[in-house]
């Protein structure tokens, strides 16, 4: 009898959906946030329903709203999402695939997010668009310019955006990632630092 062969990482089922997508979060939510990640073809991708009054947060990514089918568990490594990191682990293999760290200072007055890959080794970075643009809005037109946000990878060469589309009522995301090779960031990572920014900084707003 052969053994079993082991399942096959995530990166291998994101990668075909493509590298853009539409990231939402609902307009309504009681007890925790619920998040949708769209498709190119407008076809979700993946769900996320947030629990809340947990000390730690934890956040399971699952590829239907049935929640039958988990991606990704997003686990923080303290109680604060100040300047807390975010384990990332393939639900499919469970191994630990890298974290994102939000910088908490910086943060305050720039959106800033380190992407960390094994051993916590720095692999990318996601920034919000400009300092001056962060400060326009959040002293003077908060929530009424949609911030963008540039991922680059640890040479600092730019991946990817997210930007967000401006709609008072809902927040929402268009996410766009470099496929080539040179230039590619695992993509477990990429959909998670995307759940991270709905939950996390949406919740600063």
């Amino acid at each position: 009898m052969l053994p079993s062969r082991p399942p096959e990482p995530l990166v291998n089922e994101i990668l075909p959906l493509g590298r853009n997508f539409v990231a939402k979060k609902a307009f309504f939510s009681f007890l925790g946030g619920t998040f949708r990640i769209f498709g190119p073809d407008g076809q979700l991708q993946f769900y996320v329903k947030q629990k809340a009054f947990r000390l730690k947060e934890e956040l399971n990514v699952f590829a239907d709203e049935a929640q039958t089918q988990k991606r990704l568990t997003i686990l923080a490594r303290n109680w604060s999402d100040f300047s807390s990191a975010y384990d990332v682990t393939d639900a499919t293999t469970g191994a630990v695939v890298g974290a994102c760290k939000r910088e908490g200072l910086k943060s305050m007055f720039r959106d800033s997010w380190l992407v960390l890959g094994e051993g916590d080794a720095l692999v990318g970075t996601c920034k919000e668009d400009s300092m001056f643009m962060a400060l326009i809005r959040r002293f003077f037109f908060k929530n009424l310019i949609p911030q963008s946000f540039t991922i680059a990878n640890d040479q600092g060469a730019q991946i990817g955006t997210i930007k967000q589309r401006w709609n008072p009522f809902q927040l929402a995301y268009d996410v766009s990632f470099d496929g080539s090779q040179n230039a590619s960031l695992d993509p477990r990572l990429g959909i998670a630092l995307v759940v991270l920014l709905l939950a996390i900084e949406g919740r600063q707003d």
